[in-house]
């Protein structure tokens, strides 16, 4: 069994037991979530698709810790013009584990 879930904004494939990674989360490490925007559900086979949500199902998980994603480096420069320029980035992440899909 697996669904499709919004969570923050984007998309997941969610499965029990899968861990994740999202962006940052309002919720204290080891604290339950509960996610109510499910808009696929394949339970055995048997696929709904939501319009655009399926109502009563829902999928809780299990936050794990809070993180900071690798590095992502940018970099500009122009040729014959002595501009460079570089910036780096780090992502504030959430690691979530999928605890139950209820139906």
């Amino acid at each position: 069994m697996y669904a499709i879930v919004d969570i923050a904004g984007q998309q997941f494939k969610v499965e029990k037991d899968k861990k994740l990674y999202v962006n940052r989360l309002e919720a204290a490490e080891g604290s339950s979530v509960e996610f109510d925007k499910v808009l696929l559900l394949d339970n055995n086979g048997k696929v709904t698709i939501g319009t655009p949500l399926i109502k009563g199902v829902s999928v809780s998980a299990k936050i794990l810790e809070h993180l900071k994603g690798d590095k992502v480096l940018v970099f500009k420069k122009k040729n014959r013009k002595t501009y460079q320029k570089m910036n780096g980035h780090r992502q504030y992440l959430t690691k979530l584990e999928i605890e139950n899909i209820k139906i």
